[in-house]
Formats: structure tokens, sequence, C-alpha cells
């Protein structure tokens, strides 16, 4: 793996609370729908699996969430901690989108985390499905970006 001297906060071990910001920075960087912004939180040669997908470094990142996100139209995520230890974080989420048929979906997932001594994610294994829902059913309703602090999270919502 490449040394690299950059650091993203928080950095490992882990606190409650300093796991709780890191999954709600990544949840901003996301929700930002750049991917050169997201690809930045990881290292040069982070190792993922999405599904069934397998992507290797900040190039496939940034080229996997531009594919993401052309197909997945006004896409809004909630994360939340799952556990911690160390440089390792569980997460589970929710997102909402839709294709450019106009159907809504709501996908749920998991997802492991670990990380370098410098904050950046060395590595993401992520399980998701998806489940059509109604517009009407949506629950993230916010304008498209960062989720506002005083919208609730997935325990609040019931997910």
């Amino acid at each position: 793996m490449e040394m690299t001297s950059e650091i993203r906060q928080p950095v490992p071990p882990f606190t409650l609370d300093s796991a709780i910001q890191k999954v709600r920075l990544a949840e901003d960087g996301w929700n930002s729908r750049d991917p050169q912004r997201v690809s930045l939180a990881y290292t040069v040669d982070s190792q993922w699996r999405n599904r069934a997908e397998f992507v290797n470094g900040r190039e496939q990142i940034v080229s996997f969430l531009t594919r993401k996100w052309i197909r997945e139209l006004d896409y809004r995520l909630i994360k939340e901690l799952w556990a911690f230890d160390g440089a390792r974080i569980a997460v589970r989420f929710a997102y909402e989108w839709h294709d450019d048929s106009g159907q809504w979906f709501r996908s749920y997932g998991n997802e492991n985390w670990a990380f370098d001594g410098n904050g950046l994610m060395l590595q993401r294994h992520a399980s998701i499905n998806d489940l059509p829902i109604a517009e009407s059913d949506r629950k993230f309703r916010w304008p498209q970006g960062r989720r506002p602090d005083d919208h609730p999270g997935l325990s609040q919502l019931g997910l």
C-alpha cells in the first residue's frame, strides 16, 4: 500500500464521539454527490466491494460514483453508526433515489469500514438491497445536499 501524508480527521482509534463524527462526515460527503470530493476520504489504493462490484483505488471510485449518480437521481442518504473498534467502523444506511422512469427506491444496507492511521478508508464492504417505493412513501425530503441537523435519522424514522 502507498504511504500518504494526507490526514482525514477524525483518526483512529475511534471513540464513540469520533466514530459518530466519522459516519456523519461520510454521509455529508456522499450527499454532495461529488465523486472527486468523496474519493478523497479513501486511500489512493482503497479496496471496495459494493454489492457484487469490486472497486480499487480513487480513480475507480470516481468512475463508480459518477455512474451511480447518473443512474440514481435525487439521491439522499442517511448513515448511522452500528459498531466500532479501533480502526474499524460498521454502519447501517438507507438512501432514496429514483431512476429515469420516475420509479422511486429506498436502498438499505450495511457497510464495514477499515481505516489507516491517517483516517483514510482502506476498505469498504457494502451490502445493499433496493426496495421499490411510491413517491408518497419517501421519508428523505430535504433539499439536495447535506441532511439538515434537525432531520431525523434512521432510528427516529423507524428504519
